[in-house]
């Protein structure tokens, strides 16, 4: 992908499932999951604590994506894409929805996923000196 292409994506919107998966997967070590037996709900783990950053689904006709979010960016996500709103089924506090109707950057996307990724990765081991 040249330079021009990547800006292009990157101003882009994603909204299929496949797209929202890719850019999980582009992280260290995350795989996907389908806990629910259910094929509409994709599952982003991380590998070394199995614990979920994104839960990708279809719901009143577009993919969602629900990401666990920092509380001081929270607001700030919701107040400037009419399409991040409280997490769908989470905890409202912690979580947000992306619902991927063309009018969110990829780029936003991608940054809200890997915040999310961010908060749940394993931390390094700390000294206890």
């Amino acid at each position: 992908m040249g330079k021009d292409e990547k800006e292009e994506w990157k101003n882009a919107s994603m909204t299929e499932r496949e797209e929202a998966i890719a850019c999980c997967l582009a992280l260290q070590d995350v795989y996907e999951d389908y806990p629910f037996h259910d094929p509409n709900w994709c599952v982003m783990r991380h590998k070394k604590n199995q614990k979920t950053f994104a839960y990708i689904f279809e719901r009143a006709g577009h993919i969602w994506i629900n990401v666990k979010c920092d509380t001081q960016w929270r607001d700030f996500w919701r107040e400037t894409f009419p399409s991040v709103i409280p997490g769908y089924h989470m905890n409202k506090e912690h979580w947000n929805s992306i619902i991927l109707d063309g009018s969110v950057p990829n780029r936003e996307i991608c940054r809200m996923i890997e915040e999310s990724y961010d908060l749940i990765k394993p931390k390094g081991k700390r000294s206890l000196l």
